[in-house]
């Protein structure tokens, strides 16, 4: 059996992940911003709801499959868009595609990727979800949203909470650039993850290919970096989602929603669903868990489209948790990251297989055979009192 069979649980993937992965990648993956209160707020508070535990039930014939934007899924989850996975592990955006795809969910490829639009296109068969990050440059980003539509993507994940970036500390720290640089100390840590170094010898995409190659102003990775950490927009706002919408030409799901009242301003504007989130805790400091704020946005807006979250997710009980507070599905980044490096797409897989058996095993301890049927009767109702109290 080898060590990703043994592997029972998220934490000793992501242990092995650790072992694998140089430090700035790992770092990049497993950090939040600033004192990183909000980034441990999102594990945290998931562990102040307990659900009701019910027997005497027929268990037979389960079902752990719904649909997200009408796509049937296995599990009502998604990969998260995350940023320089393929440093995680040499084609990681590819071999995290091609996980998600055989288990059955959606993969989102960010903007921030190593892989390209077109390199994940080109090694998966299914249509899969484009994140968004709108830029100064919209030329760049008509292109870019050009492309996700001549990729056949099936929806359009348009991140609100980046228009100036959160500081986590250890990326400066640690000099995260993509590709590194190779330093005294990075030469040192490559000849101790011997794994890593082999496999990125062993491909070209080292950089960010969704804009190298992309922008004329952005033809080398010094003025790739400079360009990038001057594009994120301003003035970017609400009216934006329609042009958006109307040159994409499919669904738009507006990713950084935390307060209900901008989650009605995201459907007034055309949002087509949308996802509950901090940007795990990388963005505002201080700012609340989203399973906090998760129940306040889907009592106003539940009703009227599709409430996603992420941020905190770390098993099949937290997911079991998100959707009884009404969560339609999760998005899991930080999962699909850990397996990665733990082990490239085996690794993805594997970590699909733990949360799938984890939310199995308990919705039956719950009493129940339909995960379409968990809701507030799930949990105990001073969770519930106390949603707001956290």
């Amino acid at each position: 059996m080898s060590a990703l069979d043994r592997a029972l649980t998220i934490d000793e993937l992501k242990a092995m992940a650790k072992r694998r992965v140089p430090k700035m990648f790992f770092d990049y993956i497993d950090s939040g911003a600033y004192s990183e209160g909000t980034y441990r707020a999102n594990e945290d508070d998931f562990r102040k709801i307990t659900f009701r535990q019910r027997v005497a039930v027929n268990l037979e014939n389960r079902n752990l499959g719904s649909t997200l934007l009408g796509q049937p899924v296995s599990l009502p989850v998604a990969i998260a868009p995350v940023g320089s996975t393929g440093m995680t592990q040499a084609d990681g955006e590819i071999k995290a595609a091609r996980a998600a795809e055989k288990f059955g969910i959606p993969f989102t490829l960010s903007t921030m990727a190593i892989c390209s639009i077109e390199d994940v296109a080109e090694n998966t068969t299914k249509p899969f979800w484009f994140q968004l990050y709108v830029m100064k440059d919209r030329g760049y980003v008509e292109r870019l949203i050009d492309r996700a539509r001549a990729a056949k993507c099936s929806a359009l994940v348009l991140t609100m909470d980046l228009q100036i970036l959160g500081q986590r500390h250890k990326d400066l720290r640690n000099g995260l650039v993509a590709p590194p640089k190779f330093t005294p100390k990075f030469i040192a840590e490559m000849a101790i993850k011997p794994a890593w170094a082999l496999g990125m010898l062993g491909t070209r995409r080292h950089t960010f290919r969704n804009i190298a190659g992309h922008v004329e102003d952005a033809k080398n990775l010094a003025t790739l970096s400079e360009w990038t950490k001057t594009q994120f927009d301003l003035t970017l706002n609400w009216k934006d989602i329609a042009w958006i919408k109307k040159r994409f030409g499919g669904p738009v799901i507006v990713k950084g929603v935390l307060d209900k009242d901008d989650a009605q301003l995201a459907i007034d504007n055309g949002a087509d669903a949308i996802v509950v989130s901090n940007h795990g805790g990388r963005q505002l400091d201080g700012a609340p868990s989203t399973i906090r704020v998760l129940p306040e946005i889907v009592d106003a807006v539940g009703h009227k489209t599709e409430v996603l979250m992420d941020g905190g997710i770390r098993s099949g009980q937290d997911l079991l948790k998100a959707l009884a507070l009404g969560a339609k599905g999760a998005l899991i980044g930080r999962i699909m990251a850990f397996g990665l490096g733990a082990g490239g797409e085996a690794g993805v897989t594997r970590a699909l297989e733990i949360v799938r058996k984890e939310t199995d095993t308990s919705m039956a301890l719950m009493g129940e055979r339909d995960i379409r049927n968990i809701g507030l009767h799930n949990i105990y109702s001073n969770d519930l009192d106390r949603r707001q109290g956290f």
